[in-house]
Protein backbone atom coordinates (compact mmCIF):
# COMPACT_ATOMS: atom_id res chain seq x y z
CA UNK A 1 0.00 0.00 0.00
CA UNK A 2 1.56 3.66 -0.68
CA UNK A 3 -0.85 5.50 1.92
CA UNK A 4 0.46 8.04 3.71
CA UNK A 5 0.20 9.17 7.47
CA UNK A 6 -0.79 12.82 8.45
CA UNK A 7 1.16 13.35 5.41
CA UNK A 8 3.94 11.08 5.81
CA UNK A 9 4.97 8.15 4.09
CA UNK A 10 4.76 4.69 6.65
CA UNK A 11 7.41 3.44 7.98
CA UNK A 12 9.28 0.26 6.31
CA UNK A 13 10.31 -2.88 7.77
CA UNK A 14 13.51 -3.31 8.68
CA UNK A 15 15.11 -5.41 6.11
CA UNK A 16 16.06 -9.10 6.91
CA UNK A 17 19.63 -9.42 8.22
CA UNK A 18 21.63 -10.97 4.86
CA UNK A 19 23.56 -13.66 7.74
CA UNK A 20 20.23 -15.04 8.52
CA UNK A 21 19.90 -16.22 4.84
CA UNK A 22 20.50 -19.87 4.30
CA UNK A 23 23.61 -20.23 1.24
CA UNK A 24 25.43 -22.71 -0.13
CA UNK A 25 29.11 -21.02 -1.35
CA UNK A 26 30.17 -22.55 -4.24
CA UNK A 27 33.53 -20.10 -5.58
CA UNK A 28 36.03 -19.94 -2.90
CA UNK A 29 39.78 -20.65 -4.31
CA UNK A 30 42.10 -21.93 -1.01
CA UNK A 31 44.52 -19.08 -1.00
CA UNK A 32 41.66 -16.90 -1.48
CA UNK A 33 39.84 -18.30 1.57
CA UNK A 34 42.72 -17.27 4.01
CA UNK A 35 42.17 -14.41 6.95
CA UNK A 36 44.23 -11.56 6.40
CA UNK A 37 45.38 -12.11 9.80
CA UNK A 38 46.00 -15.86 8.97
CA UNK A 39 48.25 -14.75 6.27
CA UNK A 40 50.54 -12.36 8.06
CA UNK A 41 50.89 -14.97 11.24
CA UNK A 42 52.12 -18.03 8.94
CA UNK A 43 54.07 -15.94 6.78
CA UNK A 44 55.92 -14.34 9.58
CA UNK A 45 56.07 -18.37 11.16
CA UNK A 46 57.66 -19.21 7.61
CA UNK A 47 60.11 -16.41 7.46
CA UNK A 48 58.21 -14.98 4.01
CA UNK A 49 56.78 -11.14 3.11
CA UNK A 50 53.42 -10.58 2.83
CA UNK A 51 52.29 -9.38 -0.56
CA UNK A 52 50.73 -5.82 -0.70
CA UNK A 53 47.05 -5.39 -1.09
CA UNK A 54 45.25 -5.87 -4.45
CA UNK A 55 44.73 -2.49 -6.13
CA UNK A 56 41.09 -1.12 -5.89
CA UNK A 57 41.63 1.08 -9.29
CA UNK A 58 41.40 -1.41 -12.51
CA UNK A 59 44.46 -3.07 -12.84
CA UNK A 60 45.86 -6.24 -14.76
CA UNK A 61 45.23 -10.08 -14.20
CA UNK A 62 49.15 -10.29 -13.42
CA UNK A 63 48.30 -7.65 -10.73
CA UNK A 64 46.09 -10.24 -8.79
CA UNK A 65 48.38 -13.33 -9.94
CA UNK A 66 51.29 -12.35 -8.09
CA UNK A 67 49.56 -11.01 -5.05
CA UNK A 68 47.85 -14.46 -5.32
CA UNK A 69 50.88 -16.51 -5.54
CA UNK A 70 53.19 -14.41 -3.33
CA UNK A 71 50.15 -15.25 -0.63
CA UNK A 72 50.18 -18.94 -1.57
CA UNK A 73 53.82 -19.19 -0.58
CA UNK A 74 52.52 -18.71 3.37
CA UNK A 75 50.78 -22.18 3.19
CA UNK A 76 53.17 -24.40 3.60
CA UNK A 77 52.18 -28.14 6.07
CA UNK A 78 49.25 -30.09 6.60
CA UNK A 79 47.71 -27.95 9.24
CA UNK A 80 48.54 -24.46 7.77
CA UNK A 81 46.04 -25.94 5.00
CA UNK A 82 43.60 -27.38 7.79
CA UNK A 83 43.77 -23.78 9.62
CA UNK A 84 43.05 -22.38 6.49
CA UNK A 85 40.10 -24.41 5.01
CA UNK A 86 38.25 -24.50 8.84
CA UNK A 87 38.55 -20.84 9.44
CA UNK A 88 37.19 -20.13 5.83
CA UNK A 89 34.39 -22.44 7.36
CA UNK A 90 33.56 -20.52 10.13
CA UNK A 91 33.91 -17.41 8.90
CA UNK A 92 31.10 -18.63 6.07
CA UNK A 93 28.99 -20.33 8.79
CA UNK A 94 28.42 -16.62 10.78
CA UNK A 95 27.40 -15.01 7.31
CA UNK A 96 24.40 -17.95 6.53
CA UNK A 97 26.24 -20.64 4.95
CA UNK A 98 25.51 -24.35 5.18
CA UNK A 99 27.71 -25.95 2.65
CA UNK A 100 30.67 -24.52 1.55
CA UNK A 101 32.43 -25.89 -1.80
CA UNK A 102 36.69 -24.80 -1.88
CA UNK A 103 38.65 -24.86 -5.09
CA UNK A 104 42.40 -25.84 -5.18
CA UNK A 105 44.72 -26.30 -7.80
CA UNK A 106 47.00 -29.48 -5.95
CA UNK A 107 49.56 -29.28 -8.79
CA UNK A 108 50.34 -25.42 -7.19
CA UNK A 109 51.12 -26.41 -3.53
CA UNK A 110 52.74 -29.93 -5.02
CA UNK A 111 56.23 -28.55 -4.39
CA UNK A 112 56.15 -28.02 -0.93
CA UNK A 113 53.85 -30.96 -0.07
CA UNK A 114 55.89 -33.36 -2.30
CA UNK A 115 52.85 -33.85 -4.93
CA UNK A 116 49.65 -33.06 -6.01
CA UNK A 117 47.71 -36.21 -3.71
CA UNK A 118 49.50 -35.00 -0.90
CA UNK A 119 48.39 -31.26 -1.21
CA UNK A 120 44.89 -32.50 -2.20
CA UNK A 121 44.64 -35.12 1.13
CA UNK A 122 45.55 -32.10 3.03
CA UNK A 123 42.58 -29.81 2.36
CA UNK A 124 39.89 -33.15 2.38
CA UNK A 125 41.23 -33.09 5.58
CA UNK A 126 40.51 -29.55 5.91
CA UNK A 127 36.99 -30.15 4.81
CA UNK A 128 36.38 -33.25 7.14
CA UNK A 129 37.58 -31.00 9.87
CA UNK A 130 35.13 -27.95 9.29
CA UNK A 131 32.35 -26.61 11.60
CA UNK A 132 29.95 -26.79 8.24
CA UNK A 133 29.76 -29.92 5.14
CA UNK A 134 32.58 -28.52 2.66
CA UNK A 135 33.28 -30.11 -0.59
CA UNK A 136 35.89 -29.90 -2.57
CA UNK A 137 36.35 -28.98 -6.11
CA UNK A 138 39.98 -30.08 -8.06
CA UNK A 139 40.71 -27.28 -10.71
CA UNK A 140 43.36 -26.84 -13.17
CA UNK A 141 44.19 -24.22 -15.17
CA UNK A 142 43.26 -22.30 -18.58
CA UNK A 143 46.99 -21.75 -18.94
CA UNK A 144 48.10 -24.86 -18.60
CA UNK A 145 48.38 -27.88 -21.40
CA UNK A 146 44.52 -30.13 -21.52
CA UNK A 147 47.07 -32.85 -20.79
CA UNK A 148 47.39 -31.64 -17.68
CA UNK A 149 43.96 -31.35 -16.92
CA UNK A 150 43.06 -34.51 -17.88
CA UNK A 151 45.72 -35.38 -15.34
CA UNK A 152 44.06 -33.60 -12.84
CA UNK A 153 40.68 -34.79 -13.52
CA UNK A 154 41.62 -38.46 -12.93
CA UNK A 155 43.01 -37.57 -9.43
CA UNK A 156 39.92 -35.99 -8.95
CA UNK A 157 37.99 -39.09 -10.03
CA UNK A 158 39.80 -41.15 -7.88
CA UNK A 159 38.56 -38.98 -4.71
CA UNK A 160 34.76 -38.68 -5.99
CA UNK A 161 32.76 -39.92 -2.82
CA UNK A 162 35.65 -39.26 -0.47
CA UNK A 163 35.26 -35.51 -0.55
CA UNK A 164 35.23 -34.35 -4.26
CA UNK A 165 32.87 -32.84 -5.59
CA UNK A 166 33.77 -31.07 -8.81
CA UNK A 167 36.43 -30.39 -11.61
CA UNK A 168 36.97 -26.99 -12.75
CA UNK A 169 39.21 -25.07 -14.96
CA UNK A 170 40.71 -21.13 -13.17
CA UNK A 171 42.87 -18.86 -14.41
CA UNK A 172 42.71 -16.26 -17.21
CA UNK A 173 40.60 -18.10 -19.64
CA UNK A 174 41.41 -15.87 -22.73
CA UNK A 175 43.25 -18.43 -25.83
CA UNK A 176 42.86 -21.44 -24.48
CA UNK A 177 40.37 -23.26 -27.34
CA UNK A 178 37.85 -24.59 -25.32
CA UNK A 179 37.02 -27.99 -26.60
CA UNK A 180 40.71 -29.25 -26.02
CA UNK A 181 39.45 -29.77 -22.59
CA UNK A 182 36.69 -31.75 -23.22
CA UNK A 183 38.66 -35.13 -22.41
CA UNK A 184 39.29 -33.82 -18.83
CA UNK A 185 35.54 -33.05 -18.59
CA UNK A 186 34.49 -36.44 -19.64
CA UNK A 187 36.49 -37.94 -17.10
CA UNK A 188 35.16 -36.26 -14.50
CA UNK A 189 31.77 -36.28 -15.49
CA UNK A 190 31.93 -40.30 -15.89
CA UNK A 191 32.87 -40.09 -11.91
CA UNK A 192 29.94 -38.12 -11.52
CA UNK A 193 31.99 -34.34 -10.69
CA UNK A 194 30.44 -31.49 -11.35
CA UNK A 195 32.02 -29.48 -14.52
CA UNK A 196 32.62 -25.84 -13.33
CA UNK A 197 35.24 -23.52 -15.26
CA UNK A 198 35.58 -20.49 -15.54
CA UNK A 199 34.44 -18.03 -18.59
CA UNK A 200 32.83 -15.02 -19.12
CA UNK A 201 35.38 -12.42 -17.06
CA UNK A 202 37.67 -12.05 -19.73
CA UNK A 203 35.77 -14.04 -22.60
CA UNK A 204 32.69 -13.24 -24.23
CA UNK A 205 29.47 -14.69 -24.13
CA UNK A 206 30.71 -17.54 -26.85
CA UNK A 207 33.15 -19.01 -24.19
CA UNK A 208 30.51 -19.22 -22.28
CA UNK A 209 28.32 -21.49 -24.76
CA UNK A 210 31.19 -23.30 -25.64
CA UNK A 211 31.73 -24.18 -21.97
CA UNK A 212 28.54 -25.67 -21.98
CA UNK A 213 28.90 -27.31 -25.41
CA UNK A 214 31.79 -28.80 -25.52
CA UNK A 215 32.57 -29.54 -21.53
CA UNK A 216 29.02 -30.42 -20.50
CA UNK A 217 29.81 -27.42 -17.68
CA UNK A 218 27.08 -27.62 -15.27
CA UNK A 219 27.82 -24.27 -13.75
CA UNK A 220 29.95 -21.29 -14.70
CA UNK A 221 32.69 -19.36 -12.76
CA UNK A 222 31.52 -15.60 -13.43
CA UNK A 223 30.24 -15.55 -16.87
CA UNK A 224 28.50 -12.88 -16.49
CA UNK A 225 29.51 -11.75 -20.29
CA UNK A 226 26.49 -14.31 -20.95
CA UNK A 227 24.11 -11.66 -20.67
CA UNK A 228 25.10 -9.87 -23.41
CA UNK A 229 24.01 -13.23 -25.90
CA UNK A 230 20.02 -14.05 -25.77
CA UNK A 231 21.16 -17.43 -27.47
CA UNK A 232 23.94 -17.38 -24.85
CA UNK A 233 20.99 -16.93 -22.30
CA UNK A 234 18.55 -19.31 -23.27
CA UNK A 235 20.94 -22.28 -23.73
CA UNK A 236 21.83 -21.65 -19.99
CA UNK A 237 18.48 -20.95 -18.49
CA UNK A 238 17.40 -24.01 -20.60
CA UNK A 239 20.24 -26.45 -19.13
CA UNK A 240 19.72 -24.90 -15.54
CA UNK A 241 23.63 -23.97 -15.30
CA UNK A 242 24.21 -21.47 -12.77
CA UNK A 243 26.76 -19.17 -13.06
CA UNK A 244 28.85 -18.05 -9.94
CA UNK A 245 28.55 -14.77 -9.42
CA UNK A 246 31.47 -12.84 -7.26
CA UNK A 247 30.32 -9.17 -7.56
CA UNK A 248 33.51 -7.48 -5.71
CA UNK A 249 35.48 -9.21 -8.21
CA UNK A 250 35.42 -7.40 -11.66
CA UNK A 251 35.95 -3.83 -10.20
CA UNK A 252 39.52 -3.97 -9.80
CA UNK A 253 40.08 -5.29 -13.53
CA UNK A 254 37.43 -3.17 -15.28
CA UNK A 255 35.20 -5.84 -15.71
CA UNK A 256 32.28 -4.13 -14.48
CA UNK A 257 31.42 -1.37 -12.06
CA UNK A 258 29.87 -2.83 -8.67
CA UNK A 259 26.12 -0.97 -10.34
CA UNK A 260 26.65 -2.49 -13.63
CA UNK A 261 26.80 -6.37 -12.85
CA UNK A 262 23.93 -7.83 -14.77
CA UNK A 263 22.32 -9.47 -12.41
CA UNK A 264 18.99 -8.51 -12.91
CA UNK A 265 19.11 -9.09 -16.62
CA UNK A 266 20.29 -12.76 -15.87
CA UNK A 267 17.84 -13.32 -13.75
CA UNK A 268 15.08 -12.09 -15.79
CA UNK A 269 16.60 -14.34 -18.68
CA UNK A 270 15.78 -17.07 -16.14
CA UNK A 271 19.43 -18.17 -15.20
CA UNK A 272 20.57 -19.65 -12.14
CA UNK A 273 22.92 -16.99 -10.04
CA UNK A 274 24.71 -17.88 -7.51
CA UNK A 275 26.95 -14.96 -5.39
CA UNK A 276 30.16 -16.12 -3.77
CA UNK A 277 33.16 -14.36 -3.04
CA UNK A 278 35.83 -15.77 -5.13
CA UNK A 279 39.02 -14.66 -3.01
CA UNK A 280 37.94 -12.46 -0.30
CA UNK A 281 42.00 -12.13 1.00
CA UNK A 282 42.31 -9.94 -2.02
CA UNK A 283 39.04 -8.78 -2.53
CA UNK A 284 38.25 -8.05 0.82
CA UNK A 285 34.26 -9.45 0.96
CA UNK A 286 32.52 -12.23 3.51
CA UNK A 287 29.87 -13.58 2.12
CA UNK A 288 26.81 -11.98 3.72
CA UNK A 289 28.67 -8.61 2.56
CA UNK A 290 28.27 -9.85 -1.27
CA UNK A 291 24.61 -10.40 -0.65
CA UNK A 292 24.47 -7.11 0.92
CA UNK A 293 25.98 -5.50 -2.30
CA UNK A 294 23.26 -7.17 -4.38
CA UNK A 295 20.73 -5.62 -2.14
CA UNK A 296 22.28 -1.99 -1.80
CA UNK A 297 24.08 -1.72 -5.19
CA UNK A 298 22.40 -3.64 -7.23
CA UNK A 299 18.86 -3.15 -6.00
CA UNK A 300 17.83 -6.81 -5.48
CA UNK A 301 14.96 -7.30 -3.03
CA UNK A 302 14.39 -9.33 -0.14
CA UNK A 303 12.46 -12.07 -2.78
CA UNK A 304 15.39 -11.56 -4.86
CA UNK A 305 18.27 -12.50 -3.04
CA UNK A 306 16.33 -15.66 -1.84
CA UNK A 307 15.93 -16.51 -5.40
CA UNK A 308 19.41 -16.39 -5.10
CA UNK A 309 20.46 -18.38 -2.56
CA UNK A 310 18.09 -21.05 -3.60
CA UNK A 311 19.81 -20.98 -6.90
CA UNK A 312 23.09 -21.71 -5.19
CA UNK A 313 21.63 -24.43 -2.84
CA UNK A 314 20.28 -26.13 -5.80
CA UNK A 315 23.19 -25.99 -8.30
CA UNK A 316 25.49 -27.23 -5.15
CA UNK A 317 26.98 -30.45 -4.91
CA UNK A 318 25.22 -30.84 -1.12
CA UNK A 319 23.50 -34.05 -0.04
CA UNK A 320 19.89 -34.16 -0.58
CA UNK A 321 19.06 -33.62 3.21
CA UNK A 322 21.72 -30.84 3.28
CA UNK A 323 19.47 -28.90 0.42
CA UNK A 324 16.21 -29.33 1.75
CA UNK A 325 17.55 -28.11 5.08
CA UNK A 326 19.14 -25.19 3.67
CA UNK A 327 16.08 -24.38 1.43
CA UNK A 328 13.32 -24.63 4.01
CA UNK A 329 15.82 -22.34 6.09
CA UNK A 330 15.36 -19.92 2.91
CA UNK A 331 11.19 -20.38 3.29
CA UNK A 332 11.36 -19.10 6.90
CA UNK A 333 13.78 -16.15 6.85
CA UNK A 334 10.88 -15.05 4.06
CA UNK A 335 8.15 -15.87 5.86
Amino acid sequence: MNQRTNGREPARAPARDVRGLAKAHLHLHLTGAMRPATLVELAAGHGIAVPPPLPRTAGTWADFQDRYDASRQAIRTADDVRRVVTEAAEDDAKDGCGWLEIQVDPTSYAPVFGGPRAALEAVLEGARAAVIPVGVIVASSWRRSPEHATGLARLAAEYAGRGVVGFGLSNDERGAAVADFAPAFRVARDAGLLGTPHSGFYTGAEHVRACVEHLGAQRIGHGTSAAADPATLALLAERRVALELCPTSYPPFGVHELAAIPVRALLDAGVPVAVATDDPLLFGTGLAEQYAICREVLGLDDDELAVLAVAGIEASAAPPAVKATMLSSVDAWLR
